[in-house]
């Protein structure tokens, strides 16, 4: 099971969050990632992203050590962590932030079961729910590199499918 949850909150040191993150998803035997929701185009975005990553890793093709830093790359529709990190990470300061908690153990079966675990996840790390952030714009789709003129080419409603051809042209870049 795969959910995708919208914050917003303060990061005083990014590394420290990360061992924070990486902390806590331990504890509650998840995969977790966290990203800049501002570069994010909608659910579906992060849930391609987090399925791309979760077929890499069964078919052996992944190309990180960690399910977390898969997603990242898939996410961001990067090869090199470094791009991808520059592209999607989180920053210091307030922000907008996509959680992505992927339950590998298949240990919940919906939702509802995740939500003491997403109560307990924005509570430790002071954030706000916040669903809104991951609506994405024209903007964002700038941010992956997307013209103006295949933006032209199809309706606003179809934007979001041009994210997700650049998260799975990652299978094609390896």
């Amino acid at each position: 099971m795969i959910v995708v949850v919208g914050a917003r909150g303060t990061i005083k040191d990014v590394d420290v969050f990360l061992r924070k993150l990486l902390d806590f998803a331990t504890k509650e035997q998840i995969v977790l990632q966290a990203v800049n929701a501002d570069a994010v185009y909608g659910k579906e975005h992060l849930l391609s992203a987090a399925d791309h990553a979760l077929r890499s890793w069964s078919q052996g093709t992944n190309a990180t050590n960690s399910l977390a830093l898969e997603i990242l790359l898939y996410a961001a529709g990067e090869r090199q962590i470094q791009k991808a990190i520059k592209k999607m990470g989180v920053k210091t300061g307030r922000q907008s932030i996509a959680f992505i908690l992927v339950d590998t153990k298949k240990q919940r079966g919906n939702r509802k079961a995740y939500q003491s675990i997403i109560d307990r996840l924005l509570s430790t790390f002071h954030m706000t729910s916040d669903e809104a952030v991951l609506e994405g714009n024209r903007d964002t789709l700038k941010h992956f590199g997307i013209k103006d003129q295949e933006i032209r080419t199809l309706p606003a409603h179809k934007y979001g499918d041009l994210i997700l051809e650049k998260v799975a042209m990652v299978d094609v870049l390896k």
